[in-house]
């Protein structure tokens, strides 16, 4: 991961912004065939960016990934559906992910990125194009703590479009916003099993933290990101019992994705081949198979409505 300069127009510097790797081009087709109609749950299309410019004050620049070679990623791994969520490169400019759910004949659905600008209009508007959800990071080499005032207003506006709110943590910030979680009146997703790393073991406190809550009734949480939170490096097995852990306590309310193409990897990048064979290590059980990659995305997206 290399780094670009930038101006930052609010003080006048220079930014440092990271340049992601690229994903490997080279997808080998999985070992494991999954059901009909399984959803990739969290993905990511970037660009191309002349196309669709990414944010100025964005915090890394990722290769483009555009929507024609993701349709060819999905062909290779069996994959029918998709959850396309907007990173935060492309900032509150939802167009790339409309534009590929708009062209899905209804196979995608969408996260949005959002701030207190945006209205009424802009809201219903988001609702009929497909997004069902919005996403805010709160990880640190992504901005942080994001306004909590614009935060809980956001979550008030979409309440009544029966949305979901994506929270993308650290390990330590399950510790530090429990009560935050606690008190949502919207269901909410946590992103890449919390981001624990696997090193620290089963009980470490924050994944004892993630166990708790995702015994909460309106929590989901996506068993993906392996990459991110192995400590052992590939075909990151390492991620097994953990994913295993949250199915045992919330099967119904688990998702699975890729997060092609990966943004911000620092060591090792992942073949999409391998992490889709890690689904029959995650979840050996044809109906659990069924219930993660087919039917709580059908519920919660409600593709096909």
């Amino acid at each position: 991961m290399g780094f670009e300069e930038r101006v930052d127009a609010r003080w006048g510097k220079m930014k440092e912004i990271s340049v992601c790797k690229a994903s490997d081009p080279n997808t080998l087709r999985p070992n494991y065939i999954a059901p009909a109609n399984a959803c990739d749950s969290h993905c990511h299309i970037f660009g191309p960016g002349d196309q669709y410019p990414y944010a100025p004050n964005r915090s890394y620049t990722p290769p483009d990934a555009p929507l024609e070679r993701f349709k060819e990623l999905q062909v290779i791994l069996g994959l029918e559906r998709a959850v396309l969520v907007n990173a935060s490169c492309h900032g509150n400019d939802n167009t790339v992910i409309l534009d590929a759910i708009a062209q899905s004949g209804g196979k995608y659905r969408g996260v949005a990125n959002v701030d207190a600008k945006f209205t009424d209009h802009d809201f219903e508007a988001l609702n009929a194009a497909g997004i069902r959800g919005v996403r805010f990071n709160f990880v640190k080499h992504l901005g942080g703590v994001p306004d909590l005032e614009v935060f809980h207003n956001v979550i008030q506006r979409i309440k009544v479009f029966d949305w979901h709110v994506v929270l993308h943590f650290d390990a330590a910030d399950l510790l530090d916003f429990h009560n935050l979680l606690k008190k949502l009146p919207v269901p909410f997703i946590i992103d890449h099993m919390g981001r624990i790393p696997t090193g620290d073991g089963l009980a470490q406190e924050p994944f004892r933290r993630l166990l708790e809550v995702a015994r909460m009734d309106n929590c989901w949480v996506k068993i993906c990101g392996a990459e991110r939170v192995s400590t052992g490096g590939p075909p990151f097995t390492d991620a097994v019992p953990f994913a295993r852990a949250l199915l045992e306590v919330a099967l119904d309310r688990i998702l699975w994705g890729t997060d092609w193409p990966h943004p911000n990897i620092k060591q090792h990048m992942p073949n999409d081949g391998h992490l889709v064979d890690l689904i029959p290590l995650f979840m050996p059980e044809e109906a659990t198979q069924q219930a993660v990659l087919v039917d709580n995305p059908h519920r919660l997206y409600s593709f096909g409505a």
